[in-house]
């Protein structure tokens, strides 16, 4: 939001650690005049090393909290009147939700559920000027959808739900609850349901940055069944400039699809990877092979796994003028760029260092 703006000046961002919520939180302090306050359980995902250029910025504020917590959260609201939510505090890997499924219903739903009830008594008791521009932006996946054949139109915001992973099926529950919670007791939420991101601070069990960090350190690259499986990418900083659009422009109650407008096979979004690591003089320079394509390795799908996701925009760009800045290729060389230049921060991250340090403890040797 511009300074100018009437829009809500204080939000809560849920989830604030994780790579799309740093994201947003970045795009949030760049270009908008808004106070933020980031809550976030720091879980696995969470990283506060992603908020390190912003930490001091006087807009910015952070309370380690987990979203279930329903008297800490209260007093988060009440401490820092927010005047918007933008909520992604969730589990979000699909095969970590089918090794474990309960933290995903605790976080994604038991989570929901409480944020909701927190917003609504919070709203009962706050004057005008806070209920009036208040906005809830719950931010959830295309994967509620289900999946496509290769002929299938795009998902629209009126394709049923269908999901298929214990992850997706708790995302799409946490939707019902914001919907339900909306049309009950008069909550002015908004919906985004998204596809798969990519870019700087990506947990490194993701896609892309497992591929590229397997790719530098010589280590096969898994590739899931076939690798035909079809995926809309976008990248994270087109999704945070989504996310604020629709916060600001967006109509109370709706759902607005956000996607990437590049759908590929995962077997060949790899192979397009190879082919930018095998340009990349920082990448060669300790490759022994002729390409990093030789590296590819095919592992047996996992359980229930989709197909094919696609996004229609039409809505979001009608009614909101939005679409994604990036071309993909631009973006996959950026993304490659960070996460080469970037080695201290994936580092810690695979020795377990960023969590250790948390409880005051050091990594084995």
């Amino acid at each position: 939001m511009s300074a100018s703006s009437t829009q809500p000046q204080r939000v809560l961002v849920t989830g604030g650690a994780g790579f799309i919520g740093s994201a947003l939180i970045h795009h949030l302090l760049r270009t908008t005049a808004y106070e933020v306050l980031n809550v976030d359980s720091l879980t696995y995902a969470g990283n506060p090393e992603s908020l390190e250029a912003v930490k001091d910025d006087p807009r910015y504020r952070f309370k380690q909290i987990d979203i279930t917590d329903r008297a800490a959260l209260t007093s988060a609201f009440a401490e820092f009147q927010p005047t918007g939510v933008f909520h992604l505090a969730a589990e979000s890997h699909v095969d970590r939700s089918i090794e474990g499924s309960r933290a995903f219903i605790d976080t994604n739903v038991i989570g929901t559920h409480t944020l909701l009830e927190i917003t609504r008594a919070y709203l009962a008791e706050a004057d005008e000027s806070v209920r009036k521009p208040f906005r809830l932006l719950h931010i959830s996946t295309d994967e509620v959808y289900g999946d496509l054949s290769e002929t299938d139109p795009a998902f629209t915001e009126q394709n049923r739900y269908d999901p298929s992973s214990p992850y997706s099926a708790s995302k799409a529950a946490s939707d019902h609850l914001v919907r339900a919670w909306a049309r009950t007791y008069g909550l002015p939420v908004l919906i985004t349901n998204c596809s798969n991101n990519y870019g700087p601070r990506q947990f490194p069990e993701k896609l892309i940055p497992h591929m590229i960090l397997n790719a530098i350190a010589g280590k096969p690259l898994p590739v899931y069944g076939d690798g035909r499986q079809i995926r809309d990418w976008l990248h994270v900083e087109d999704h945070a400039d989504a996310l604020l659009t629709v916060f600001e422009k967006g109509r109370t109650g709706e759902t607005y699809n956000v996607g990437g407008n590049h759908e590929m096979r995962n077997l060949a979004l790899v192979e397009m990877l190879c082919d930018l690591l095998d340009q990349h003089p920082q990448a060669v320079a300790n490759r022994s092979g002729e390409s990093f394509r030789e590296l590819i390795t095919f592992v047996t799908d996992r359980p229930g796994h989709d197909r094919r996701y696609a996004i229609n925009l039409s809505k979001i760009h009608a009614e909101l003028g939005w679409s994604p800045a990036h071309t993909f290729e631009e973006g996959l060389r950026e993304t490659i760029d960070w996460y080469l230049t970037h080695t201290g921060w994936w580092q810690r991250i695979l020795s377990g260092e960023y969590q250790l340090e948390r409880l005051g403890t050091q990594p084995r040797s």
